[in-house]
């Protein structure tokens, strides 16, 4: 299996955000930064962390299962997949990473990755060094905050799937989890793309495809959504909310 763990990017194809101390507004760590009133000199220490990694087109891996662990990622743009293969060569979707969040925290404990990673659509990363980012970490109490929230929250969604809901509480979670992480980072609530196949979709909710476009069709009968293809128009948010309730616990 060839290694591409967080492929470098010559000069051609670096993201440019101008001013070495502007942040991408759907930075994983700006929360930190805004908690802390980090000064420039502090800021800095943070940006000279960061390598921009990018254009990534689908089907480019970000890392592969077992690649030595070095780094976490912040997804910039696009949509990344992670997944493991079993022994029998099946596929196990275990999340689908939007922009302003990070992939690797898995690996920490084991120093490796422990799963694939892999780009959905075409996507821009910012690379961090972790044992960079642990010693500044140490200096910067907010930046150690926001590691432990994006661990908790890592751990959250791994499990969130796990009770015996039925196909429509796990479809409705699930749109209604992908609308709020959405709105989070400043993009439509209501009206998004679904990047990831159906496929994939229903490996994640653990549900056979055809299960999910039955669900969704009734959700449309129901008038609380329209999907044009890959479109999705949320129509009546609230009643998805109070299916979800339940799976989402909030």
């Amino acid at each position: 299996m060839s290694r591409v763990a967080f492929p470098r990017t010559d000069a051609s194809t670096l993201a440019n955000d101008g001013d070495a101390l502007h942040f991408c507004s759907t930075c994983a760590f700006s929360q930190a930064c805004l908690d802390e009133g980090m000064d420039k000199a502090e800021l800095m220490d943070l940006h000279v962390l960061v390598e921009h990694v990018g254009p990534l087109h689908a089907g480019d891996h970000v890392f592969r299962e077992g690649d030595p662990f070095d780094a976490i990622a912040a997804v910039r743009a696009g949509t990344v997949k992670t997944y493991v293969i079993d022994e029998e060569g099946h596929e196990h979707v275990l999340g689908f990473h939007l922009p302003g969040e990070v992939i690797g925290l898995n690996a920490i404990d084991e120093a490796h990755y422990p799963c694939n990673a892999i780009a959905l659509d075409t996507v821009m990363l910012c690379r961090f060094s972790f044992p960079k980012v642990a010693v500044l970490a140490s200096r910067v109490p907010g930046l150690q905050r926001q590691l432990f929230r994006l661990l908790s929250r890592d751990i959250g969604r791994a499990s969130l799937l796990a009770g015996d809901w039925s196909a429509d509480q796990r479809l409705a979670a699930f749109l209604i989890g992908l609308s709020r992480r959405l709105a989070a980072r400043g993009f439509s609530p209501t009206r998004f793309q679904l990047t990831m196949a159906r496929t994939d979709i229903a490996n994640y909710l653990r549900l056979a495809p055809e299960t999910v476009s039955r669900v969704l069709r009734r959700f449309q009968q129901e008038n609380w959504l329209r999907v044009d293809r890959r479109e999705v128009e949320l129509v009546n948010t609230r009643a998805l909310e109070v299916l979800a309730a339940p799976v989402l616990r909030h």
